[in-house]
C-alpha cells in the first residue's frame, strides 16, 4: 500500500491517492467527512477553520460505495482559494508582495535556501500542516479497512502547556471528541481551555503531548528480520512527519528509561480462552518490531506552533537586514487536532502492515488469510 499527496494550502484544493485498499471495501464519503470535520475542532484553532467546510470529493477507485481495487483518489478544495487566486496563480506574471521574513520554527528560510526561492511563499504553502486534511482522509480510508478485522483507533490530549491529565480509566471517543481540547478528564480538560485564552492574550501559542492507541491489533504486524520493516520503525517515521511533532514514546519508554529491567518488562501467560495474553503492556504492543497482539499505545509530543502574533525575530532574505519575523494567521494550539492527524497516520501504517500480512486483492482473500491466521494463533 503506498500514498501521495499534493497541493498547497492557499491553492485550489489537495488531491490524496491511496493505492492497495483492495476491492469490495464499502465506503463512503461521509466517514471521510466525519474526520475531516474533527480536524478542524478543537478549542484553540483560528480563523482558517471558520472559512474551510472540508468534504472530500472521490475522483477515482469507488463505484456504488465500494472499493474496485484500483487506486482511489480524492479531493478537498480549499474555499480560501478564492481570496488567493492572483498570488497563487499557475500560470502569468507574479503579482503582490513577497514573502522574504521567515519565521523562526518554520521550514521557510531551510526551504528556500535548499530550493533556491526568492519568495518563501513557495515553501511555506507546501509545509503548511494544512497538507494533514489530506491524509486524515486517506487515513480514514485506512481506518475503515481496520475495522473491518476488528482493529480500532483512538486518541486523546494527555498534557497541553503545563496542564496535565491523569491516566483515564478507560477511554470513549464520543466523550474525548465532546471536550473542548479532545482531553478524557473534565477538570484538566477545563484547565487546559484557561491556558489557551491565557497564551491567546499572551500572543503566544502552547503544544502539548496526545496519546494514540490501536485496540484489537493482532500479533505478527511488522517484522525483526529489517530495519525498514520493523513496526517501532514505521510508526515512528509516519507520526514524526506529522508538522510540529518533534518526540516520540512507544509505551512507557520515558518511564522504563529509569528502572530496573525487572519493573518492565511484560511476563507472558497463557489459558486456553485466550491463549498467550500479558498482564500488562508496557512494551505498548511491540516487541522486537513486531506487534505482540497487545493494545498498540503511542505518546507523540507537539512542539508549540511557530506562528506567533508577536512574532520572534529575524533576518530578510533579500535584505539581510533584521526584522521581525512575519506574522501569518495561525492558531494558539493545534493540539487536539494532532490527534486526529495521529489517528490517520497510525491507520495507514496499520492497514499497510495487514496488507503486507495477509494481502489479497479482494477483502475476502484479506479476510480468509486473516481469519486462517488467528485460528493458528489463537485458540
Amino acid at each position: 500500500m503506498r500514498y501521495l499527496t499534493a497541493g498547497e494550502s492557499h491553492g485550489p484544493a489537495l488531491v490524496g491517492i491511496l493505492e492497495g485498499i483492495p476491492a469490495g471495501l464499502r465506503l463512503a464519503a461521509a466517514d471521510v467527512n466525519r474526520d475531516l470535520m474533527r480536524r478542524q475542532a478543537g478549542y484553540g484553532r483560528g480563523q482558517r477553520m471558520s472559512i474551510e467546510h472540508d468534504e472530500i470529493e472521490w475522483l477515482a477507485g469507488v463505484r456504488f460505495g465500494e472499493t474496485l481495487g484500483s487506486p482511489i483518489a480524492l479531493m478537498i478544495r480549499n474555499r480560501d482559494f478564492s481570496r488567493w487566486q492572483e498570488r497563487m496563480a499557475t500560470e502569468g506574471p507574479e503579482t503582490g508582495p513577497i514573502f522574504t521574513r521567515p519565521r523562526p520554527g518554520h521550514a521557510d528560510l531551510a526551504g528556500a535556501l535548499k530550493y533556491d526561492r526568492r519568495d518563501a511563499r513557495d515553501i511555506l504553502e507546501r509545509a503548511s500542516a494544512r497538507e494533514t486534511a489530506t491524509r486524515v482522509a486517506l487515513g480514514a480510508i485506512a481506518k475503515a479497512f481496520l475495522r473491518h478485522f476488528g482493529i480500532e483507533i483512538i486518541s486523546h490530549v494527555v498534557a497541553l502547556g503545563d496542564v496535565t491529565a491523569p491516566p483515564p480509566p478507560s477511554l470513549d471517543l464520543e466523550a474525548i471528541d465532546a471536550s473542548l481540547v479532545r482531553c478524557a478528564d473534565p477538570e484538566a480538560s477545563a484547565a487546559m481551555v484557561q491556558a489557551i485564552d491565557a497564551a491567546r492574550l499572551k500572543g503566544d501559542t502552547l503544544g502539548g503531548v496526545v496519546e494514540v492507541r490501536a485496540v484489537g491489533v493482532p500479533v505478527g504486524l511488522g517484522a525483526h528480520v529489517h530495519w525498514d520493516r520493523k513496526l517501532d520503525g514505521r510508526l515512528g517515521q509516519a507520526m514524526l512527519s506529522v508538522p510540529a511533532i518533534k518526540g516520540l514514546e512507544i509505551g512507557a519508554a520515558n518511564w522504563s528509561a529509569g528502572v530496573p529491567g525487572s519493573q518492565v518488562h511484560d511476563e507472558i501467560v497463557y489459558t486456553p480462552e485466550q491463549g498467550f495474553t500479558r498482564p500488562t503492556n508496557r512494551a505498548g504492543g511491540s516487541e522486537g518490531g513486531i506487534s505482540n497482539g497487545e493494545p498498540i499505545w503511542v505518546r507523540a509530543a507537539m512542539k508549540p506552533l511557530s506562528s506567533l502574533r508577536r512574532p520572534l525575530k529575524s533576518v530578510d532574505m533579500a535584505t539581510k537586514e533584521p526584522f521581525l519575523a512575519q506574522v501569518e494567521r495561525s492558531d494558539i494550539t493545534a493540539v487536539p487536532a494532532a490527534g486526529v492527524v495521529l489517528e490517520a497516520v497510525m491507520a495507514l501504517v496499520l492497514a499497510e502492515l495487514v496488507l503486507e500480512k495477509f494481502g489479497g486483492d479482494s477483502l475476502g482473500d484479506v479476510d480468509q488469510a486473516y481469519r486462517y491466521f488467528l485460528g493458528r494463533v489463537r485458540p
